[in-house]
């Protein structure tokens, strides 16, 4: 399941937070990368633990914590702190598949990848090229999205971004570990969740309201890991 969260940060905090990442340090990209993604991987990241990651990082995680969206779609567990990269001259990350468990720099803490993610803080108009191209069971996704949104998807995937050749994409990136593993079971409780929504706002003393929401958190009792 591959689900855009649009709006996720205002026009106004995309500005300021462009303002901090153009001023940080940048250094090559492949410092997080497995041994295959190395072989593919072209761009530019600040630094792990850099303070503008941090500070940056701390509001974006604050912000999904607050995201009905999100959270009905990853159902999360564990976030791993936001990364942050940039593309240009040609830049590109080639096709891979995301690693498996990701280790929090500085501490005991794993994170398990269930679901990737890459929030945009370039607009499309800023550069050529660059689209994420995500490979999954409904076919080939090419994602380009507007500045302060986000693209969710499974870690599981195969996928590249195109090269660069105009301007610069500057992104954040991170991994989530769900309470539910499993793309499918994920996804029959997502759509289960619109639906109950909905007929709540619709008829909200409608029995089939509760008998929906029952069978949802019944669901999610059974395949949940917390």
């Amino acid at each position: 399941m591959l689900i855009t969260i649009p709006d996720l940060l205002s026009p106004g905090q995309v500005q300021a937070i462009r303002s901090k990442l153009d001023a940080a340090e940048w250094i090559d990209g492949r410092v997080t990368a497995g041994y295959q993604s190395m072989l593919a991987k072209d761009n530019m990241q600040i630094p792990e633990g850099h303070p503008v990651a941090q500070q940056v990082g701390e509001l974006i995680l604050q912000t999904l914590g607050s995201n009905l969206l999100f959270i009905s779609a990853a159902l999360p567990a564990k976030v791993f702190p936001p990364l942050f990269n940039r593309y240009s001259g040609g830049q590109s990350f080639g096709t891979h598949v995301d690693n498996s468990i990701r280790h929090v720099k500085g501490t005991s803490h794993r994170v398990r990848s269930d679901l990737s993610a890459t929030l945009f803080f370039s607009a499309p108009e800023e550069y050529d090229g660059g689209e994420l191209v995500v490979e999954d069971t409904y076919g080939i996704h090419s994602v380009k999205l507007p500045a302060g949104h986000m693209v969710v998807y499974p870690s599981s995937s195969l996928h590249h971004v195109r090269p660069v050749t105009r301007g610069a994409r500057v992104s954040s990136f991170f991994w989530i570990q769900s309470m539910v593993r499993d793309d499918g079971e994920r996804t029959l409780l997502f759509d289960l969740d619109n639906v109950t929504q909905r007929i709540t706002a619709e008829e909200p003393s409608s029995p089939n309201a509760v008998r929906l929401t029952g069978l949802y958190h019944n669901l999610l009792r059974r395949w949940a890991e917390v």
